[in-house]
């Protein structure tokens, strides 16, 4: 699923880290990022945050239909 306009990255994170399952971050290169990692988190997040002050537009798979449900309904209320 693309994700786009996170302004709350740190909101964000606990939604993704209360997940069950995998999650990833797809980045432009097309590797994965295990993004339950703490370590993944920092270096996805400091080298997206290093040029803008919110996430644009990142692509994220979860692999469990609750974690992807619980992601849209953390998108959906903003």
């Amino acid at each position: 699923m693309k994700v786009k306009n996170i302004s709350n990255p740190e909101e964000f994170l606990k939604v993704i880290d209360s997940c069950e399952g995998r999650v990833e971050l797809i980045t432009d290169d097309g590797d994965r990022l295990n993004l339950k990692s703490k370590l993944c988190q920092l270096v996805s997040l400091s080298t997206i945050f290093s040029s803008v002050a919110k996430i644009p537009e990142m692509e994220i798979v979860a692999h469990e239909l609750e974690d992807s449900k619980k992601i849209m309904d953390y998108l959906m209320r903003g």
